[in-house]
C-alpha cells in the first residue's frame, strides 16, 4: 500500500491528511484555541476522593476538574498512556504488582499529585489522566518508576525483539522501565541511547519545575501534532511527505537529519499557489465528512448517526438491487462487504470512538456474516485506534468498541443547531400553533384582556395568515381573544412572544396560579 501524508499549515490551523492508494484514511486538525492536550504532564491538586466509584477528582488548572480512576494508578495494567495505540507487550507490571487497591490508599484531598492526560475533555466529561506518567521519545518510551524493559508487539521477528531487548537492558537506568518502539528497528545503542539522554533531560526539567511551587500547574507539553506525527508515524513505510510551510519544513529535515537521515529525502516542499489540499484533492473529502449519507461505488450506502451514547450506523443496498434469491444474497453480500471497509474508513476519518453500533443488511447464512466480520477485522488492521467488534447477531447488528482519546472531527467541524439543540428536529408549525392556544387558555393576560398580539417567525407568520386564516379563526373562538399576528425574525420557528395591546407589554410570562 502506498502511504502519502500531506500537510497544510495556515495562521489559524494545522491539518494532516494520512493518504492510502490516493485515498484519504485519516484527517488530523490542531487549531491554535484547541491545542490537543493528550500527553501533557500536570502538577494536580487531589479535589475529591470517591472510594465508591474508585476514583477520584483533580484540580490542573483547566476549567473542569480531571477525572483520575484506581486503574489508572501505579501498578495498574491499564496505567500507560496510550502512544498511538501501538500494542506493546510487557508493560503490566511496569511499576510492579496488578494495582489490587482501594482508591483511598494511595489519595487524600489536597495531595499534589503528578499527572499525564491520556483523554481530552469530551462534551460534559473533564479529562482523563493516569497517575504513571510516561514520555515517548524516537525509538522509545521513558516510564518513571518503572523496571522492565518491554519491545512493540509490531516487531514480529523474535531475533530482532532480543536483540533490542539485551540493548534496553544495557542502557536503562535505575528507577526507570522502557518500552521499545518499533521505530527503532535496525537502530543500534547509540542510537537508542541518545534518544534516552534526551527523554530523562526532559523528566529531570519537569522535576525540578514542579518543585519550584505548589498548585496546579503544567510541567510539560507534548510536542505538536505535526512534530508528534513525525516522530511516531513518518517512518520508511511511507513514500513521501509533502509540506506547504517552509519553516515546518526545514524544522523536519533538522530533526530527521539527527534521527533518521534517510527518511529526509522522502520530505517535499509545496511552494505552489494552488492550496496543497485543492492540489491533492483532499479538500472535496473533507467538505464530505459532515455528510450523514455516505454512498459507496457499489451502490448501497451508509446513514451515520453520532448519539450522546453511541453511534448509529445504518447500512442501505441503495442502487444496489439483485433479481431471484441467488443473486439477492450475492447483492446483500457484496453491499456488506463493502459497508464493511466504508465503516472502518469512516470511523478513522470522522475520528468516532467510544459505542459503535453496525446494522449490517440481514443475511441468511452464517458463511456470509464470517465473511463480513472478516472483512471488517482486516479494514481495522489499519486503525492506530484500538478497535474491538463483536459477531454480528441474527438480526444483523455488530457491536464495536474504538478508542476515544479526543472529540470527533465532527466536533471540531461542527457545532450543535442552536435552534434543534443538535436534535435534527423542531417542533412542527401546527405543534407552535397548538401552544399558542394552550398559552391564551391558561393566561393571566387573556383572562383579563381581549386584544392580544403575538409575535412569530416569519416563516410561521406567513404560514398562518396565508395559508390557514380557518386556524387562526378557531383559535380566537376557542380562547375568546382577538389575536393579531406579527412577525419578528429575530424568534426561532419554536419561539413566540405576546404582547398586550391594552398595556403595551410582553405578556409572555403572565400565567394564571
Amino acid at each position: 500500500m502506498k502511504t502519502e501524508i500531506i500537510i497544510n499549515v495556515a495562521s489559524h490551523e494545522s491539518r494532516i491528511a494520512i493518504l492510502e492508494d490516493g485515498r484519504l484514511a485519516e484527517i488530523l486538525v490542531e487549531r491554535a484555541e484547541k491545542e490537543r492536550m493528550v500527553g501533557d504532564i500536570y502538577q494536580g491538586v487531589v479535589t475529591a476522593v470517591l472510594p465508591g466509584l474508585q476514583a477520584g477528582f483533580v484540580d490542573i488548572g483547566q476549567e473542569k476538574a480531571a477525572f483520575l480512576h484506581v486503574s489508572d494508578m501505579p501498578g495498574s495494567p491499564g496505567s500507560m498512556v496510550e502512544l498511538d495505540s501501538e500494542i506493546l507487550e510487557d508493560i503490566r507490571d511496569q511499576t510492579n504488582g496488578q494495582g489490587k487497591f482501594s482508591i483511598d490508599e494511595f489519595l487524600s484531598k489536597g495531595q499534589e499529585v503528578i499527572v499525564q492526560i491520556k483523554k481530552e475533555s469530551i462534551s460534559t466529561k473533564g479529562p482523563r489522566i493516569t497517575a504513571v506518567p510516561s514520555l515517548a521519545g524516537r525509538f522509545m518510551v521513558l516510564v518513571p518508576d518503572g523496571d522492565k524493559v518491554g519491545v512493540s508487539r509490531k516487531i514480529t521477528n523474535w531475533r530482532e525483539k532480543r536483540r533490542l531487548r539485551d540493548i534496553g537492558g544495557n542502557i536503562k537506568p535505575e528507577g526507570f522501565g522502557l518500552i521499545v518502539r518499533t521505530e527503532a528497528r535496525g537502530k543500534g545503542e547509540r542510537e537508542l541511547r541518545r534518544d534516552l539522554k534526551q527523554l530523562l533531560t526532559t523528566w529531570k526539567r519537569l522535576q525540578k519545575q514542579g518543585k519550584k511551587s505548589s498548585g496546579p500547574k503544567l510541567l510539560h507539553k507534548e510536542i505538536g501534532m505535526t512534530s508528534g506525527l513525525i516522530r511516531d508515524l513518518f517512518t520508511e513505510d511511507v513514500h513521501r511527505l509533502v509540506i506547504d510551510s517552509k519553516r515546518e519544513y526545514k524544522q523536519i529535515q533538522t530533526y530527521l537529519k539527527g534521527v533518521s537521515p534517510e527518511l529526509r529525502q522522502t520530505v517535499e516542499y509545496y511552494g505552489d499557489t494552488r492550496p496543497i489540499f485543492d492540489a491533492f484533492g483532499i479538500e472535496a473529502e473533507i467538505e464530505k465528512l459532515t455528510e450523514r449519507k455516505i454512498w459507496f461505488r457499489g451502490g448501497g450506502y451508509l446513514v451515520i448517526d453520532p448519539t450522546e451514547a453511541l453511534v448509529a450506523i445504518d447500512v442501505n443496498s441503495g442502487r444496489s438491487v439483485g433479481k431471484g434469491r441467488a443473486k439477492q444474497d450475492e447483492t446483500v453480500l457484496k453491499t456488506n462487504l463493502e459497508a464493511a471497509r466504508e465503516v472502518a474508513r469512516q470511523l478513522r476519518l470522522r475520528d468516532m470512538g467510544g459505542l459503535v453500533v453496525v446494522d449490517f443488511i440481514d443475511m441468511n447464512h452464517a458463511r456470509d456474516r464470517k465473511r463480513v466480520e472478516d472483512e471488517m477485522r482486516q479494514a481495522i488492521r489499519r486503525d492506530r485506534s484500538k478497535i474491538r467488534y463483536s459477531r454480528i447477531t441474527e438480526f444483523g447488528l455488530m457491536e464495536m468498541t474504538r478508542q476515544r482519546v479526543r472529540p470527533s472531527l465532527m466536533a471540531t467541524y461542527s457545532a450543535p443547531c442552536p435552534q434543534c439543540h443538535g436534535t435534527g428536529h423542531i417542533p412542527s408549525q401546527e405543534t407552535v400553533l397548538s401552544r399558542i392556544e394552550r398559552w391564551l387558555k391558561r393566561s393571566r393576560a387573556a383572562a383579563l384582556e381581549r386584544r392580544l398580539t403575538v409575535q412569530v417567525h416569519p416563516t410561521l407568520g406567513f404560514y398562518l395568515l396565508e395559508n390557514r386564516r380557518e386556524r387562526l379563526k378557531a383559535i380566537r373562538k376557542s380562547t375568546r381573544v382577538w389575536l393579531d399576528v406579527e412577525s419578528a425574525p429575530d424568534l426561532t420557528e419554536e419561539d413566540y412572544r405576546v404582547f398586550s395591546r391594552k398595556r403595551k407589554i410582553d405578556v409572555t410570562n403572565e400565567v394564571q396560579t
